[in-house]
């Protein structure tokens, strides 16, 4: 039997993006609240374009939307990585076993470990819920910083953890002498993302070499690095190389940013084989990836052309951006990211709707009680086109 949607009741409860694309109350947006603009009071994030005002009775056209919320990469998938699924659809028939074992072993070479170190899922976002639900099935608590990308933070929530927030320094990076105060016997993860997200602010490499080396010895860290190729200029580093310490860390790395794949969901994980084995008593990784999507992931990460230009393009667009900013007077936050943040002095569901009348779409956050709004780096097009709107709005 099939039930009949009510789209006006979909909207109402925050259950509806722009394109009829559902969301799970554990992504990185956090808990939907029960308010008529999807509001969570903890992760403060207003999803955009989903201003029920504007949009309950005239439906937006996708086709002149300005996509520039979600931090895709304006520019994929690389041509390789279409070619590559193109060609493999003719095997989609079969399970990619050999195929996924390959490119495990082009992933284990990159960061110079063994296979058993690695665990694909479609998504970084996969593994980090997946770590989540199996570490905190029995309570516990996590460390994190505030604000900071809620995936794994609200999974391991609705699985009975706490969450211990640590709020950002002044100049929005880690603090990682708090976080680590904050470990104590029923920690059992400290989650970083670094560069971070939705600040983009970046903790230095040293730094957070010396803390996870130290910290690991006591619990288990998770470091998040979905944006570390675009740190144009960072004094950062991978925490990848600690595994070969023999340090209890766990690097994510996602296909979604650097290589324009976010739709085509693939990720993965490097920790020890032991971490992994216990994940893999619960859950297997890998198996949420299609045929297409390994050979697509293969294909780009052969394709350093792409990567290339896609940071040089990004960086332009994003330099573009930030002039403007400060030319209109805005703040931002300085970022090594694909997105940049600042504060706004309108309400953030506002903001959204005035952006969403021009067919901008943006991201706004209430944090510390103050409205922020995010803004992607797309194409030099799309940013002249922002910032053009933005100097409309009062």
């Amino acid at each position: 039997m099939t039930q009949k949607i009510d789209r006006r009741n979909l909207l109402k409860s925050g259950l509806m993006a722009i394109g009829g694309m559902t969301l799970a109350p554990h992504l990185s947006m956090g808990a939907f609240a029960n308010t008529d603009l999807s509001l969570d009071p903890e992760n403060r994030i207003y999803r955009s374009p989903m201003v029920r005002e504007h949009f309950l009775d005239k439906k937006p056209d996708l086709s002149k939307m300005i996509r520039i919320g979600a931090n895709e990469n304006p520019y994929g998938p690389p041509k390789s990585a279409q070619k590559a699924v193109c060609d493999s659809v003719i095997g989609g028939n079969r399970y990619a076993w050999k195929e996924m074992n390959d490119l495990v072993e082009k992933i284990a070479k990159k960061e110079g470990v063994s296979k058993d170190f690695i665990m694909m899922g479609p998504g970084s976002s996969d593994l980090l819920e997946k770590v989540a639900l199996v570490l905190f099935m029995k309570g516990g608590n996590i460390v994190s910083a505030d604000p900071c990308y809620m995936s794994l933070v609200q999974v391991a929530k609705s699985v009975g953890a706490t969450w211990k927030a640590v709020p950002v320094t002044e100049n929005h990076s880690h603090d990682l002498k708090a976080m680590e105060a904050a470990v104590d016997k029923d920690t059992k993860l400290v989650y970083i993302c670094n560069p971070n997200n939705p600040t983009g602010a970046i903790t230095t490499g040293k730094d957070l070499l010396d803390f996870c080396s130290r910290v690991s010895e006591k619990v288990p860290i998770f470091v998040d690095e979905a944006y570390i190729e675009l740190a144009v200029g960072a004094d950062t580093e991978s925490m990848v190389g600690l595994l070969q310490k023999n340090k209890n860390v766990i690097v994510a790395r996602t296909f979604s940013k650097i290589m324009g794949m976010a739709g085509i969901r693939v990720g993965y994980i490097a920790a020890q084989p032991a971490f992994i084995k216990q994940i893999e008593k619960i859950t297997r990784g890998g198996m949420g990836i299609s045929y297409t999507s390994i050979a697509a992931a293969s294909a780009a990460m052969d394709d350093s052309e792409f990567q290339v230009m896609t940071r040089k393009l990004n960086h332009e667009a994003k330099t573009y951006l930030l002039a403007n900013l400060d030319k209109m007077g805005y703040k931002y936050i300085p970022s090594y990211t694909n997105f940049v943040i600042f504060p706004i002095n309108m309400p953030g569901k506002d903001m959204l709707a005035k952006l969403a009348a021009k067919n901008i779409s943006v991201r706004a956050f209430d944090i510390q009680n103050k409205p922020w709004c995010r803004v992607s780096i797309g194409t030099m097009d799309e940013m002249k086109s922002f910032v053009s709107a933005l100097g409309t709005i009062s």
